[in-house]
C-alpha cells in the first residue's frame, strides 16, 4: 500500500477522467512449466510499475517478483482468488489496485493493496483506489481486510513520530506517508516485522561453531532436506507442518485461520514453484522415534535475481522445541543453498518483532537489520 512523494509535474491532473478496469490474465502452461503466451500490455504495465517502485523504495529487485512470477501468482488458484485492476486518468496509466480472496480458509478476510504511480499522487487517487478496492472486497461478503508495505530502515529516522503495533512490539513511522496513508484509511498498524539480511557465503566455521553447540541437544533428532520436490514418504507429515504454520507463527491480532493443508496443496504449490520460475530447497528435523518430521525451513530463489535469496517458512513444532531444531535446519539449508546457487550474495528474511527466538537464531547467523514491513487490518463487522 502505498502513496509516497509528491507528484512529479507532469501527466493530466487527477481531476480528468479516471478509468479502473480489470487486467486480463493469460492461461497458465503446463503443470510444471510456464505459460508461452505473451502477457497482456495492461498486465505489462502494472508490472513496469512495480518494478519502478521497488527499484525507487530499495535500489533492486530483490523483493519484487520477477514477470514469470508475477503472471502465475495473479492466476490464482483453488485456494485463493486474485484479482488485479489499472487505473488511467485521461488515458493514461496512473496506478493499480488488488483485491486477493482466500476461498477455503479465512473466507472473511481480503487482501488489499494499492499503488499509485509518482506523477499522480497526492491528488486524491490513491483514496480512489482504495475505496475501490475495497468495494470489490465487500461485494464478496468479506469483513476484515488486510494491507502490507514495507520501510527501508534507513528512512526510519531517530526523531520521528512513531506509530505501536497493536501486538505490543515494533512501530513503524508516520512520516512514512504510506504509514500515514493507511492509518487516515482507518487500518489499524496489527504487526511489524523486521526485514534482515544475512550477507553470503556465511563463514563455513561460524556455522560449524553454532552447529556444534546446537546439536548437543537434538540427539533425538535427524537432519534431512530436499530440492524443490517433498519425498513421497514425507509429504504427508509436511502437510501437517505447514498447516501448523498458519497459526503457530505470532499472528498478534490478524484474524487468521488455521489453514488446511495436505499432500494435495503441497504438490500443488511445488508446482507454482516451477511455473513461476522459482527453485525452492527445504531442511527439516526428523523426530527419530516416531519418524515425523517436527521442523522445516524454506529458502528459494529465483534465475531473474541470482544474487539474492528469499527466506520462507520456518516452524519448529510447539512440543519440540528446546532443542535447538530451528538453528540446526538453518545451518543446513544455508549449507544446501550457497552450494546449490552460488550466484547468491546475500539472503532476506523476515520476522515478527515479538518472535524473539527466532530473531536471536538470524542474528547468531549474521543477519543485520534492513527495514520494516506493516501488517495493517481494517474490520468492516
Amino acid at each position: 500500500m502505498a502513496e509516497p512523494e509528491p507528484p512529479a509535474p507532469e501527466g493530466p491532473p487527477a481531476s480528468a477522467a479516471l478509468d479502473i478496469a480489470a487486467v486480463e490474465i493469460p492461461e497458465p502452461g503446463s503443470d510444471t512449466q510456464p505459460a508461452a503466451v505473451a502477457p497482456s500490455s495492461d498486465f505489462s504495465i502494472c508490472h513496469a510499475m512495480r518494478v519502478d517502485h521497488e527499484l525507487s523504495l530499495w535500489g533492486n529487485l530483490d523483493r519484487c517478483p520477477t514477470l514469470q512470477e508475477a503472471l502465475e501468482f495473479w492466476r490464482g488458484n483453488e485456494y485463493e482468488e486474485r484479482h488485479l485492476y489499472l487505473a488511467r486518468v485521461g488515458g493514461m496509466p496512473a496506478g493499480l489496485c488488488s483485491v486477493t480472496l482466500p476461498l477455503r480458509e479465512n473466507t472473511s478476510t481480503a487482501g488489499i493493496d494499492v499503488l499509485v504511480d509518482p506523477a499522480y499522487r497526492r491528488q486524491g487517487l490513491g483514496r480512489a483506489l482504495l475505496d475501490y478496492a475495497e468495494g470489490r472486497a465487500v461485494e464478496r461478503g468479506r469483513t476484515s481486510l488486510d494491507a502490507y508495505h514495507e520501510v527501508p530502515l534507513e528512512l526510519v529516522r531517530a526523531d520521528s513520530d512513531m506509530v505501536p503495533a497493536r501486538s505490543g512490539a515494533g512501530e513503524l513511522p508516520l512520516n512514512d506517508l504510506a504509514t500515514a496513508f493507511a492509518s487516515a484509511a482507518g487500518y489499524q498498524l496489527e504487526q511489524v516485522e523486521r526485514s534482515s539480511r544475512l550477507a553470503l557465503p556465511v563463514p563455513a566455521d561460524l556455522l560449524a561453531g553454532l552447529e556444534s553447540e546446537a546439536s548437543a541437544l537434538a540427539v533425538d533428532y535427524a537432519v534431512t532436506g530436499w530440492d524443490d520436490r517433498c519425498p513421497e514418504e514425507l509429504v504427508h507429515t509436511y502437510a501437517e507442518l505447514k498447516a501448523r504454520m498458519s497459526v503457530d507463527v505470532p499472528t498478534a491480532g490478524l484474524e487468521w485461520e488455521r489453514e488446511d493443508w495436505d499432500a494435495a496443496r503441497v504438490r500443488e504449490e511445488e508446482r507454482t514453484f516451477a511455473r513461476s520460475g522459482v527453485q525452492s530447497a527445504v531442511a527439516a528435523a526428523l523426530h527419530r522415534s516416531t519418524g515425523e518430521l517436527v521442523a522445516y525451513t524454506v529458502l528459494i530463489w529465483r534465475p531473474g535475481v541470482p544474487a539474492s535469496i528469499a527466506q520462507q517458512d520456518t516452524l519448529v513444532s510447539g512440543e519440540h522445541r528446546g532443542h535447538r531444531l530451528g538453528l540446526l535446519i538453518k545451518i543446513a539449508n544455508l549449507r544446501r543453498a550457497q552450494a546449490r546457487w552460488p550466484s547468491a550474495r546475500a539472503v532476506l528474511t523476515w520476522n515478527a518483532s515479538e518472535n524473539q527466538h527466532m530473531l536471536a537464531i538470524n542474528i547468531a547467523l549474521g543477519f543485520k537489520p534492513a527495514g520494516l514491513e506493516g501488517e495493517w487490518q481494517k474490520r468492516l463487522g
